[in-house]
């Protein structure tokens, strides 16, 4: 297991067993159980491995066998997993495993629908920074397992010169020629712009990519059709289901959703011990 996960791991169980789980060391000792994982409707399934990491950090003799894959589209109902093992470790790992398997889950499920509503275009759904801290890392796995594509991880992997920064260096220009000086060649930079006049100076600099922000689809299409595939060019603002794909039509190469991660449901998932299985 890498590290952040372990830490990530060990971090959510102290959070919810400071000093044990009084009720499940109240009732249970040595008792073995089997136990499903329910979907309670229908979705993509994302970290069911990360399910199983945390009852093995709790337990490392609990089993646990998958039924279905990560990024696998599933019915409500449909079990997801079996788990066997003591049922007092089970109990004492599964809501801090559920809490992380049904926040991914429903990331992946609301990227499945984005992604669904551009597939007949090239344009790809993007993720961005707006994800819980200290989760970035399972909130963009479960990007991907909907199909979507990361943004950069962090501040440290690419330039994304946004208008703060335009409005502290005086113009597109110097800004990006400042981060190009500092970076090189070995970073890409992207810049984002909010008109025609804008996007226009950005078509003039060393900049990798632009971003047009918070711009109607006749903005868009006309920034489109200027760029003659100069340079990659990403919507953002506002992205919502409803509008995603008449962005996708205006021929931009990505939109980035905010939303993915920062405004996502939990996919419900339960739960259920089988029947007599508590010897």
């Amino acid at each position: 297991m890498d590290k952040w996960l372990r830490l990530i791991i060990e971090n959510a169980l102290i959070e919810d067993m400071p000093d044990g789980d009084v009720t499940t060391d109240a009732l249970f000792t040595s008792q073995q159980s089997k136990a499903y994982l329910i979907a309670k409707a229908e979705g993509t399934v994302s970290g069911l491995d990360i399910f199983e990491a945390v009852l093995k950090q709790v337990d490392a003799s609990i089993e646990m066998s998958m039924m279905v894959d990560n990024g696998s589209l599933v019915k409500k109902g449909e079990k997801l997993a079996t788990i066997k093992g003591k049922t007092a470790s089970i109990l004492k790992g599964e809501r801090t495993a559920l809490n992380i398997l049904q926040r991914m889950s429903g990331i992946a499920t609301m990227t499945r629908q984005f992604t669904d509503a551009v597939r007949d275009t090239d344009c790809k759904i993007y993720d961005t920074r707006k994800t819980l801290p200290n989760l970035r890392m399972l909130d963009k796995r479960a990007v991907k397992d909907g199909g979507g594509v990361n943004h950069r991880f962090s501040l440290s992997d690419m330039v994304m010169i946004k208008d703060n920064h335009i409005s502290a260096a005086g113009n597109i220009q110097n800004a990006v020629k400042t981060a190009r000086d500092y970076v090189g060649k070995g970073k890409e930079i992207e810049i984002e712009v909010e008109s025609i006049e804008q996007f226009k100076e950005a078509l003039k600099t060393d900049a990798d990519r632009i971003m047009l922000d918070n711009m109607d689809l006749n903005t868009m299409r006309a920034c489109v059709e200027m760029n003659r595939k100069n340079k990659f060019l990403e919507a953002s603002g506002n992205m919502t289901l409803e509008r995603v794909s008449s962005v996708a039509d205006t021929g931009v190469d990505a939109i980035s959703v905010g939303a993915l991660t920062h405004s996502v449901s939990a996919f419900d998932i339960s739960l259920k011990f089988e029947e007599d299985t508590h010897e």
